[in-house]
């Protein structure tokens, strides 16, 4: 018994440390959809001899309530724009990158490998994100219903198209569009300029449709409810899936300028194995994987200038709001329909 005893223990502690080898070879992916196709992560799995868990999201507050479960330890690499890094990085949930373990930003155009000039991927002198796709977010308008193109934002106002109007579900993005329609900033929105934009945002929400989630679901009420104007807040993901179903639709970029995103890599402070993280985003930027993306998805990848873009139009990156927690209880009050969300308790 002296000796089996001894050799009993040297059994458990191999297999309990085979256990947490294999744990560890698990890289745990947050993203949005199409940004880690099936095999596109299975070519990964082979040469890196690992598995990947992919979590997918449809919005930025559901991205944050999964980056909020565990302090961020759920994740090793995760996708998001540079406003939610800014955010995720005050929040202590980012680890700084090592830009020279990822080789492959050489591919991509220049003004993506110039930090300065981006938003929130330089913070405090260190870089947090790497730059992967980006999209305006237009407006796709029913070429039947409009003899002319919509050409300003507040034509999801128009009181022509009650009713058949699509707006994304979210807070910030909304009032956002809410300020830039009446002339405001659409990131720095004053306490005194609060009550006027959400009455803004009810009567948005007397005149849409809905307020949809997921691309899908816009797609599908696009063309079940003859809709007349959609916000696209995936761009020109939505309209290439409007495009494949047939719909005759077409796309602009409103006089006000549009919101547009910048979604990257970035790594949790928690990562098991940040090399290999590094490695996942060094892959994404691969030229067969980078243009996967766009040839499937509809989305402007780093490495190529998208053929269908006019360069002047005007685009207003995302930048961090002046409050989202107001902004998202003042949101929930408008869209279940609560007459006076003004009351704010504060």
């Amino acid at each position: 018994m002296n000796y089996l005893c001894p050799l009993w223990l040297a059994v458990v502690f191999i297999f309990a440390s085979m256990q947490v080898s294999a744990e560890e070879q698990t890289l745990r992916v947050l993203a949005w959809p199409g940004y880690a196709d099936n095999d596109l992560v299975a070519e990964f799995e082979k040469r890196f001899k690992v598995d990947v868990e992919v979590t997918l999201v449809g919005s930025d507050e559901v991205l944050r309530s999964k980056m909020a479960e565990n302090h961020g330890g759920n994740f090793d690499v995760i996708a998001a724009n540079t406003a939610e890094i800014h955010y995720y990085v005050d929040q202590g949930l980012l680890q700084p990158l090592r830009p020279d373990r990822i080789t492959n930003t050489a591919y991509q155009l220049p003004r993506f490998r110039d930090y300065s000039r981006l938003p929130d991927i330089l913070i405090d002198g260190k870089v947090y994100a790497i730059p992967y796709a980006w999209s305006d977010m237009g407006l796709i308008y029913d070429r039947k219903q409009f003899p002319n193109p919509p050409d300003s934002i507040t034509s999801m106002w128009d009181p022509r198209f009650q009713g058949r109007v699509l707006a994304f579900n979210t807070s910030n993005h909304n009032f956002s569009l809410a300020s830039l329609a009446l002339g405001g900033d659409p990131f720095r929105i004053s306490a005194d300029d609060f009550p006027r934009v959400s009455e803004q945002l009810i009567a948005l929400r007397r005149n849409v449709l809905t307020f949809y989630s997921l691309p899908e679901e816009a797609a599908e009420l696009f063309r079940t409810h003859a809709v007349a104007l959609l916000f696209a807040n995936y761009g020109r993901q939505q309209l290439r899936q409007l495009h494949d179903a047939g719909a005759d639709v077409g796309y602009v970029i409103p006089r006000e300028g549009a919101l547009a995103w910048l979604d990257c890599w970035a790594i949790s402070r928690s990562a098991r194995d940040a090399a290999l993280a590094h490695a996942w985003i060094n892959y994404m930027l691969e030229p067969q994987v980078s243009r996967a993306l766009s040839e499937r998805q509809g989305l402007s990848n780093t490495l190529d200038e998208p053929k269908d873009v006019n360069p002047s139009s005007p685009l207003i990156w995302l930048r961090p709001v002046e409050d989202d927690q107001r902004r998202a209880v003042l949101w929930q009050r408008i869209v279940s329909g609560e007459r006076a969300p003004l009351k704010e308790t504060r």
